[in-house]
């Protein structure tokens, strides 16, 4: 393990925001997201340490693809079976090893990308005070992009555990990465799940 951990500041006023972590994407669903199953363990064990302070989003899909704005219709024409006149509503649920820790953890829905395109989002950190946004989930290189980035442009710290990240591009994973590392100095800190418990002990 790199001796990291005393590099990054202590999470203090943190939340853990566990990005789409739902039936649609793990294994037999309609957008498996590959590495799943081998990051669940790892995002369960941080959930577990800090329930009441995670928020887990999830991606709503349109009942109809002319539901959406824009360029979306034509996305969710092309996933005509993603609207939710054809899927099953288990699909977009939790999976079942984080869904049995709401509550206390908290459920935000979202109609694109970013966690943050739901608006209560950002009000509710506020609310609580938060600095500190620990962000893991899927997809690395999709949601989980788009949420950091709308974080930043918040305005809090972002801590992106890099072990419970999931993606169907090793690719676009590995590149994402590259960018947090080189890209976001001072903004965004890049950790692994050990060392997140030596820097955040609520």
């Amino acid at each position: 393990m790199r001796d990291r951990a005393s590099e990054v500041a202590p999470v203090r006023d943190g939340v853990h925001l566990c990005v789409d972590m739902q039936n649609i994407f793990a294994p037999g669903g309609l957008w498996e997201t590959p590495w799943m199953e081998k990051v669940l363990p790892t995002i369960v064990s941080i959930v577990s340490r800090h329930q009441a302070r995670t928020i887990f989003s999830r991606f709503i899909t349109p009942q109809d693809p002319e539901d959406r704005p824009g360029q979306w219709q034509d996305y969710f024409r092309r996933w005509q079976q993603a609207a939710r006149q054809h899927l099953a509503a288990s699909a977009l649920e939790l999976v079942p090893a984080l869904a049995r820790y709401v509550p206390p953890g908290r459920i935000v829905d979202k109609p694109a990308y970013s966690a943050f395109s739901n608006p209560n989002l950002a009000g509710l950190l506020m609310e609580k005070s938060v600095r500190t946004v620990v962000i893991t989930g899927a997809e690395t290189d999709v949601c989980v992009l788009s949420t950091v980035l709308s974080a930043v442009d918040l305005g809090f710290r972002v801590v992106i555990v890099e072990d419970a990240l999931c993606s169907s591009s090793d690719v676009g994973h590995d590149a994402l990465m590259t960018m947090y590392r080189t890209r976001f100095h001072g903004q965004v800190d890049l950790a692994t799940a050990e060392e997140l418990t030596e820097f955040w002990q609520e």
